[in-house]
Formats: structure tokens, C-alpha cells, sequence
């Protein structure tokens, strides 16, 4: 009988020893079950290499030979060696080097049989040449029926444990399995579904058939691939959607009425008339307010599509009823400016404003967390500072959360502790890809605003190099003489802080004085104090300022509609959706509005293709889209800090289809086995924990 089952720790089995363990265990392999759900990177098919006689410059292409030559070669540059080897077959012979790699001569020596893959290219009259490609050594006793003659797994090298020892080890796990593992797929989903067992979708995902296509086992599209991707993303949305019907047991202890009353006074702070998207977003919003469970809703619109206004009114419903709302930023500077644009709305209404920010003096501080916690105060906008443990409220009912995708998936939770089961309202000016929103906010009903303002105009955006300087200051030049302002954006670059905010005060300064003398600049960022912000926010909101130097502290919440141009500095260094982020703050009025991006050559193939996407479209939810492919989810929000569920095999860019289809399929379950609060909590039982979704309050 077996010993080895999934839940058997990696460092008990043969060969393993403390040494391996440690390295599997800093890759977060500890057990069998995360060694097998550690998929391939990807598949070689070694049952027809390719001869070296047959290859040609340019192939990406694995190939089968003998060293017979191999060495150290030094170079012009101190310290910098190449290490070079001459791999023959019987069709012929080519060169393979890897630089600054001298102590390959110790694991790649003459005689040995080796297996190479990488990209090939052609180099004049010395031939074919690989250029640090990837390498395996190949031991013809070992048993090829493991390491070459089949189409073998390629697993990514975990410290000292190579490809080809990580393919012994789970070769020798998967026969060591019983092949009745515990499925946690429901038998009837998986039939219906096609799917096969657990274990063979183990064995074929790592050691597939001979008949199998490589091209569908590297686009990860094969039966047994395809069932250990549904199996996880079925146990995530299992829970996903167990944490939304589990919502549907809490009852608020407050009931919200809307009346003729209410209605009058929403009129009273409505600065304009609602566009018909914001009409129903509002209407959707308010309809769950007057439910008695609670709302977890998300709001998504682009940059200037009026989610704030919608956000106040629903606000002011359920102040109307005797509660107080929280409204939650990710920054100060952006805390600071809902603060002054919902003052300002609210200013003849009856109802207290109040912020509170960790700069918030500790006198001030007091007696604002008195206000709160007595009702004198009936909204509070502020930033993580509303979530510490002694900020108390009299009557919490509303919540809203902005930019969440700054937050954590599961933080809203510590707000929404502190009040009697608030409703939550998410808003995000950055439009989630469709992929995201079934892991980010699977729990939340979507509220959407995609029509723009009236007479607001598409942003004409364009790539410019350095080189072209005069050509954009004539473009500024143009605008400026007409009326309009102007932004320049620096980027600032954490690791490089003060030399970032050293060249943006020095451009400042040569605009001033070199290009535009007959025009006041000003100059913005995050290291100015509260009150020095506000000062160069005012004066250039006011039109006194014609042009203002920033860095990315204008990305979010600045509304200019004077504002016609924008320079993005180094346009290369930013991310696509910060582009389109910091590309909103123009285009905010009726009159034409453009975006220039400055970039140095020569650029990268990503960056390229960043600027390219944003001269093409203004439509966020599209350029959200553009952005995952290139960037992936863990770089487009931050992984951590965004509470990004953890996968072992799911890759959200390639298995939105699997995570569609896994959706579905959790509700159909749930519907029919009809799972009361308790049999959800239990479901729910190391959820969070399994998906590292816990919150960092």
C-alpha cells in the first residue's frame, strides 16, 4: 500500500534531504499536492529533435549532441567572461555561449550529451549560434523514457534543483499515488463537463502521451491541462460566490426610505444634470440601499465619467436617513480633493464634512474622533486613517471605497466592522479587464458608466521623440495664447525619488525661464506640504498659473477644464493605465484637448507597444484589456498590496475562458445543493487562506 499521498511533506521522500526541501519550500513547495500543481513552463517534444544539419537562423528549436569542446573565454571587459560550447550530432555542429557564465565549466564539460532549446541565430561565417539558451544533461542510464525519446516537462529551475531532477521527482511521486485521489470537483460537473479524473489529469498534465500535440500542451489547451485549471478555478469561485450568498443572510438593522424629501435635497446639491449613465448607475445604487441586506456594489467608469457626483447623492439618501458615511481614498492628496469637492457641494445642505488623514494634527484628530463618534459629523472622507482602531462612529451605514483596487480584495471588510452592516459603495476610475473582475470583485454586483459628459470631446493623443522639443513647445505655445493651460508630467520613480523631483523642479525652472519666460509655471508634488498643494492647486485651478510642472500626484481626482494640453515627460517609464490615468486630467470641458507623449529613443518592444495602444483609443475598458496581456495582473495593480488571489495554476491573462466557465458552473452547483449560512461559512472554512486574500488592515 501506498505511503505517499498529496498531503505528504516533500522533505520525507527519497532523494529529497534537507538541502532540496529548503529550496523547494522558498518556492512554496512543501507538499506533494503544491509539487504536482506546479505546472511546466513548458514542453519539449524529444521524441523528433531536431537535427543540427537541418536547422536554420532565427528558429526558436531544441536540439540533441555531444559536447566536444567546451571553455572559458575572456573578453575586453574586466571581470566579464563568456563561456562557449561546441555541441555536434551526426549532421553537424554548432556553437552555444553563455555570457558572464564561467561556472558552467563545471557543470557542462566535454562528452557529456546534452539537450539545448532556445532561440538560434545565424552569426556570418561562424554559423549557427545559441545565445545563453536553456540546458539539460542528459544521462542515457537514467532512462530515457523519462528525460528524452517522449515529449518531456520543462519545469523552472528551483535553486539547486535542476528541470531534470524536478522531472525525476515527480515521475517518481505520480507512481507512488494511489490513482483514487480524493476529487474536490463534484463527480456530476466534471461528466458534464468532459473532464477526467484528478490523477490523470495529474499524469497527463506532467508526462502527456506521445500522441498529443506540443502546440496545444504549450498553450496549456489539453484535457488533462484543461482539468486541473478548471478544478482551481471552480474552488475559487465556489467560494467567490459562497461569500456572496452568504451576504444574502446579514440583514441591515436600519431600513433607508427615499421620499419626495430626499429627492428635493438631491436636486439642491446636483450641480448638473445626470447623464442617462449615471442615471442608472445612481438608480441601481439607491435601489439597494433601500433593501434589508446589505449592498456590495461596484462602480466602474472612465476617467471624467462623473462617478463622484453619483457617489455623493447616494450618500446623501442615507444621511437623509440618519446615518453616517465613510468615504475612503488611497491617498491624501486624493482624500484632500473629494474633501474640497463634496465640501463645496455640500455647502447649503444641513449636514457636516469632515477629513481625517494621517497628517491630520493630533489636536484636530481628537476632536474630529469625538464629532464622529457622537454624530455630530455626518461624513468623513479620509484615507487608511478611517480604518484604525479608534476612530469609532455613532451610526455608520454607507461605505464608500475609492480607487479599491489600491486596497486589498478583503479590506473593506474592517470598515464595514465598524458599522451596522454598511452598505459598500467600490468606485474605480480604472477599468478592470473582464478577467480581473470575475477574481477582483466576483462578489460584488457592477454598476457601469461608459457615456461621457455632454460636450466633452475625445482626446487627441500623440507619440512624439525627444528629438521633436520645438515642434511640442509650439503645440503648448498654440494652446496657451489661445486661453488654455497646460501640464507637464514628470515620472517619479521610487527608487530614484530625489533625482525625479530634483528634474522635474529643474524643468520647471528652464520653462520658466529658457521657453516660456512670458508665462507663470508652477510646480507640484508629493513632497510639498497640505497647504503648499493646495495653494498651487488653487492659483492654477483659478487660470493664474498658465502652465503647472507635476509628478504623478495629478494622476487621479484633478479637475481643470481650462486644461487643455498635457506633456508626458519620459512617456516610456510610465504603465499604460497610468498613462491613460494622468491623460484624463485634459479633455474635461467642450473645448479640443490633446496629449503628447514625449519618449526617448531607442524604445522597447512593451513600450512601444504601450504608446502605440494610446494613440490608437481613448475607451479605458479597452486599454485595461491591452494593459493585463502586456503587463500580466500581478504589475498592473500590484499584487499584494492589490489583494490579488494567489493562483498555483491559473494564469489570468490565458484562462479567462476556464474562469467564465468555472463561474458558472459554482453557481449551477450552489443552486442546487441550496447551502444554508452555516454550510457556507464551512465552505468557506481557509478560503481566504488558501487564495491568500487575507487583508492588511
Amino acid at each position: 500500500m501506498s505511503t505517499v499521498t498529496l498531503d505528504t511533506p516533500l522533505q520525507f521522500l527519497k532523494g529529497v534531504g534537507p538541502k532540496r526541501a529548503a529550496d523547494l519550500a522558498h518556492a512554496g513547495l512543501t507538499t506533494v499536492e503544491d509539487l504536482l500543481y506546479r505546472f511546466p513552463i513548458r514542453y519539449e517534444d524529444r521524441s523528433r529533435l531536431r537535427t543540427i544539419g537541418s536547422l536554420k537562423g532565427g528558429e526558436y528549436v531544441s536540439v540533441s549532441g555531444r559536447i566536444v569542446h567546451a571553455g572559458v573565454r575572456a573578453t575586453r571587459r574586466p571581470g566579464f567572461k563568456i563561456f562557449e560550447a561546441m555541441v555536434s550530432d551526426d549532421t553537424g555542429s554548432l556553437r552555444a555561449t553563455w555570457l558572464n557564465q564561467p561556472f558552467l565549466r563545471d557543470v557542462l564539460v566535454t562528452g557529456q550529451h546534452v539537450v539545448l532549446f532556445g532561440h538560434l541565430e545565424q552569426r556570418g561565417q561562424s554559423g549557427l549560434q545559441f545565445v545563453n539558451p536553456q540546458y539539460e544533461v542528459i544521462e542515457q542510464e537514467e532512462g530515457e523514457t523519462i528525460h528524452t525519446g517522449r515529449v518531456v516537462p520543462v519545469y523552472e529551475r528551483t535553486g539547486t534543483l535542476t528541470p531534470k531532477m524536478q522531472r525525476r521527482l515527480v515521475w517518481e511521486v505520480l507512481h507512488q499515488l494511489p490513482p483514487d485521489l480524493p476529487d474536490p470537483l463534484p463527480e456530476a460537473t466534471r461528466d458534464r463537463i468532459g473532464l477526467p479524473t484528478r490523477y490523470a489529469g495529474l499524469l497527463g498534465t506532467h508526462f502527456p502521451p506521445a500522441d498529443i500535440s506540443i502546440e496545444h500542451l504549450n498553450r496549456f489547451e489539453t484535457p488533462p491541462q484543461r482539468r486541473l485549471l478548471f478544478e482551481e478555478a471552480f474552488q475559487f469561485q465556489l467560494g467567490l460566490m459562497a461569500r456572496r450568498r452568504s451576504a444574502l443572510f446579514e440583514q441591515k438593522p436600519h431600513r433607508i426610505a427615499v421620499d419626495d424629501r430626499i429627492r428635493a435635497s438631491a436636486r439642491q446639491v446636483l450641480p448638473f444634470r445626470l447623464t442617462a449613465g449615471q442615471r442608472t448607475a445612481l438608480k441601481e445604487i439607491v435601489d439597494d440601499l433601500q433593501r434589508p441586506r446589505p449592498m456590495n456594489r461596484l462602480l466602474q467608469g472612465d476617467v471624467g465619467v462623473g462617478k463622484t457626483i453619483v457617489a455623493l447623492l447616494a450618500a446623501l439618501v442615507a444621511m437623509e436617513n440618519g446615518l453616517q458615511v465613510a468615504f475612503m481614498a488611497p491617498t491624501e492628496i486624493l482624500a484632500e480633493q473629494h474633501y474640497a469637492s463634496l465640501a463645496k457641494l455640500l455647502e447649503g445642505s444641513r449636514f457636516q464634512i469632515a477629513l481625517l488623514t494621517g497628517s491630520t494634527p493630533a489636536a484636530a484628530r481628537r476632536t474630529r474622533r469625538a464629532e464622529i463618534e457622537d454624530g455630530a459629523v455626518q461624513l468623513v472622507v479620509g484615507t487608511h486613517a478611517l480604518v484604525q482602531s479608534d476612530v469609532r462612529f455613532k451610526a455608520l451605514g454607507f461605505v464608500v471605497i475609492d480607487e479599491q483596487h489600491r486596497f486589498g480584495v478583503l479590506q473593506r471588510a474592517t470598515l464595514r466592522d465598524k458599522g451596522l452592516h454598511p452598505d459598500v459603495l467600490v468606485m474605480t476610475a480604472t477599468p478592470i479587464p473582464r478577467t480581473l473582475a470575475l477574481t477582483l470583485y466576483g462578489d460584488l454586483d457592477t454598476s457601469v458608466i461608459r457615456d461621457r459628459p455632454p460636450g466633452r470631446l475625445p482626446i487627441r493623443t500623440i507619440a512624439m521623440p525627444d528629438s521633436r522639443r520645438d515642434d511640442i513647445y509650439a503645440l503648448v505655445r498654440q494652446e496657451i495664447e489661445a486661453g488654455r493651460q497646460a501640464y507637464v508630467i514628470y515620472p517619479l520613480v521610487e527608487e530614484s525619488e530625489k533625482v525625479d523631483l530634483k528634474a522635474a523642479t529643474e524643468m520647471a525652472d528652464h520653462l520658466a525661464q529658457d521657453v516660456f519666460p512670458e508665462y507663470r509655471i508652477g510646480v507640484l508634488h508629493g513632497r510639498l506640504k497640505a497647504d503648499a498643494k493646495d495653494r498651487v492647486m488653487q492659483v492654477f485651478t483659478a487660470g493664474e498659473l498658465q502652465m503647472l510642472v507635476s509628478t504623478t500626484v495629478v494622476e487621479v481626482g484633478v479637475d481643470v477644464p481650462n486644461a487643455t494640453v498635457m506633456i508626458v515627460e519620459h512617456a516610456e517609464r510610465f504603465g499604460l493605465s497610468q498613462l491613460h490615468q494622468l491623460r484624463g486630467r485634459v479633455g474635461r470641458s467642450h473645448h479640443p484637448s490633446v496629449c503628447c507623449l514625449v519618449y526617448q529613443a531607442p524604445l522597447s518592444d512593451e513600450a512601444r507597444a504601450r504608446l502605440k495602444a494610446l494613440t490608437e483609443t481613448n475607451d479605458g475598458f479597452e486599454i485595461a484589456e491591452r494593459d493585463l496581456a502586456l503587463r500580466g495582473p500581478g504589475d498592473l495593480f500590484g499584487t499584494r498590496q492589490a489583494g490579488m488571489p494567489t493562483f498555483r495554476v491559473i494564469d489570468l491573462v490565458r484562462d479567462r475562458a476556464v474562469l467564465e466557465l468555472a463561474q458558472r458552473e459554482a453557481n449551477a452547483w450552489l443552486d442546487r445543493a441550496c447551502p444554508s449560512a452555516a454550510e457556507l461559512a464551512t465552505l468557506l472554512e481557509g478560503w481566504s487562506a488558501r487564495f491568500k486574500l487575507i487583508a492588511v488592515a
